[in-house]
């Protein structure tokens, strides 16, 4: 079969298709031939070998995808860590879900990594309708829910922006780009923040009278992650859920102290192999689907013979939503 492979842990210029033997099925698993992948910046930073237990080269690449199981002839969306792109993927059954009717292959395949992400996120955080997580006892009746999300107009982003404008939360959001900014507007984001031209920790102060947001969604890592601590208001919580900027994240110890603040990770890699977390946080999602206030916000679909230009436009930060690759 046909495979987008990693030859070599130095970028997207090492990124190769090549003919590569169909995978074995082990115990629970279940062969799915590829439609279509959702790229991730996890994908990136597993091209150039800064993700975290990434394997020795050659290996084949990809996270996110969608097609038909074989066994049934359904049609599934799914997610691995490792081998997605690819025209077959021995998938685990826990980790497949059906394809809405009205979705394309590149919806599906653009949802599974950034949906459960951002609804984990709001999860974590005690926003869920069903909370399944204990929260402090912390009285917040008449004060607005407020969340600031990094890199707003990215696939996590858009799928955070919607699911917030389900559960009535007053967002703000970040990016590069004006224009990029107003099309999430579109999604329901309030409060646009444009980094490059206005300090995103003197603007949410402003805006909140300095009060901050009660959640943060920070995927930048480096100094990032000590801003937005500054960004919270008392009990407030940061949802680190990546590094995107390949630094460390820094600590602002005195923000912690001062407002009772809570720095949290959220991996979704050991988080999706507890059923007892997916299965209700799908539940909600698909009810949602089902009232189709929920759809993949695609930026655009490349060919495989592409991939490594769509992974450098992720690199550059230029996409919009979410990009796919179409097996």
């Amino acid at each position: 079969m046909k495979a987008l492979v990693i030859t070599s842990l130095s970028g997207p210029d090492a990124l190769a298709i090549q003919e590569t033997s169909e995978p074995t099925l082990k115990a629970g698993q279940t062969l799915v031939r590829v439609a279509a992948g959702g790229l991730n910046f996890a994908d990136f930073m597993t091209a150039q070998g800064g993700y975290p237990g990434t394997p020795a080269p050659p290996l084949i690449a990809g996270r996110e995808f969608a097609g038909v199981e074989e066994s049934s002839g359904r049609r599934v969306m799914g997610y691995i860590q490792w081998g997605a792109f690819a025209e077959k993927v021995a998938a685990y059954s826990n980790m497949l879900w059906p394809v809405p009717e009205h979705w394309t292959d590149e919806q599906a395949a653009a949802f599974p990594v950034n949906y459960f992400t951002a609804y984990l996120g709001y999860w974590q955080a005690g926003m869920t309708p069903q909370p399944m997580w204990e929260q402090p006892a912390v009285n917040r009746s008449a004060a607005p829910r407020r969340v600031l999300i990094h890199a707003v107009a990215g696939g996590v982003g858009t799928a955070a922006v919607q699911i917030g404008r389900i559960l009535g939360v007053e967002m703000y959001g970040t990016s590069s780009s004006d224009e990029k900014l107003a099309r999430v507007q579109e999604l329901g984001l309030q409060h646009a923040i444009n980094y490059k031209q206005n300090d995103y920790e003197e603007v949410v102060k402003s805006l909140t009278h300095g009060e901050g947001v009660d959640v943060v969604f920070e995927m930048l890592g480096g100094e990032h992650t000590a801003k937005s601590l500054r960004c919270l208001r008392d009990f407030g919580r940061v949802i680190q859920y990546g590094t995107a900027t390949g630094k460390p994240p820094q600590l602002d110890v005195r923000a912690l102290y001062a407002k009772s603040a809570t720095l949290q990770g959220l991996w979704l890699t050991y988080l999706s192999q507890k059923r007892e977390i997916m299965e209700p946080a799908w539940k909600q999602l698909s009810e949602w689907i089902a009232d189709r206030t929920l759809a993949p916000v695609i930026g655009q679909v490349f060919p495989l013979d592409r991939a490594a230009e769509a992974y450098k436009l992720l690199q550059e930060g230029k996409n919009y939503g979410k990009l796919v690759l179409r097996i």
